[in-house]
């Protein structure tokens, strides 16, 4: 597991698989490990997939400031890992949370992205917010767990704020099949996998005191001349389809596909059609 000292000097992993173009993935969650993404459905056959686990998840050491959480600051170690890469220019996928690191990343170093790809991620630093994520559940309502998973996600909502971590993994894994396309063994799975993949300073910096600015984050992002990709899940509640219509025009120019029958990880709800999308 290689790993390289960031601008700050916290030392950070990366970790590398498969051949072809390099795939640069910053993770989401926000503050989850990158062990998620997996190969994200196989684009390991296609290119050399490189996921960071963001400072203080997974294999990645805490910082000393725990201001350095925050996702903009978070741009200063993708700049770091390209550096470290030996890259001039950059393919960049950011899923979920992670797509507003990428983003940022794009509008602070547009010469450096060779291709910008937003999976399933609602942009927050540009201060969008979801749209019709509860008509998004309640078209779920014929699926047979949808019953317990909306009780889960209510009785979650109501946890006092002095609940702790664990207080909430019943609710969240109860929930989760809201979040996946299809709710079979290997979601079920994944989603398991996620409450201990969750490191909480990291999820609990990542937009602390930040505070969006659409104008002028769309004003930097028009030197951006590289292409443009916003994935989408059918079914997935944040972000909709129709929130990633609204991602898109961040952009001077950016293509909206919708994975049909995918939720917020549709490399697990239809990896050919992830893959055929994120073709080099």
């Amino acid at each position: 597991m290689p790993t390289f000292s960031s601008y700050d000097g916290t030392t950070l992993a990366y970790h590398a698989e498969g051949s072809g173009p390099v795939l640069v993935c910053q993770p989401g969650g926000p503050g989850r490990a990158s062990a998620y993404l997996g190969d994200l459905g196989g684009l390991t056959s296609a290119y050399t997939v490189i996921r960071l686990d963001s400072r203080g998840t997974g294999d990645s050491e805490a910082p000393s400031d725990p201001a350095t959480y925050r996702m903009d600051a978070l741009v200063h170690d993708l700049e770091a890992l390209r550096a470290q890469l030996g890259l001039e220019t950059m393919t960049l996928l950011g899923h979920s949370a992670g797509a507003n690191v990428v983003t940022l990343y794009a509008a602070a170093h547009p010469a450096r992205v060779e291709r910008l790809i937003l999976l399933t991620g609602l942009v927050r630093a540009a201060g969008l917010t979801p749209i019709g994520a509860e008509e998004a559940f309640q078209a779920r309502s014929g699926e047979p767990w949808y019953a317990d998973a909306a009780a889960a996600w209510d009785a979650w909502d109501e946890l006092p704020d002095d609940a702790g971590e664990t207080d909430a993994h019943p609710f969240m894994l109860a929930s989760s099949p809201f979040f996946y396309g299809r709710w079979d063994a290997v979601a079920a799975a994944h989603a398991a996998a996620g409450l201990t993949e969750f490191a909480p300073a990291a999820r609990d910096g990542f937009f602390k005191g930040y505070f969006p600015d659409r104008d002028a984050l769309t004003a930097k992002l028009a030197a951006l001349t590289a292409p443009v990709l916003v994935i989408a899940g059918e079914l997935d509640a944040s972000p909709t389809p129709a929130a990633a219509v609204e991602v898109a025009k961040l952009f001077p120019s950016a293509t909206v596909v919708t994975i049909a029958g995918g939720g917020h990880f549709p490399w697990l709800d239809d990896p050919a059609a992830l893959a055929a999308t994120l073709a080099p």
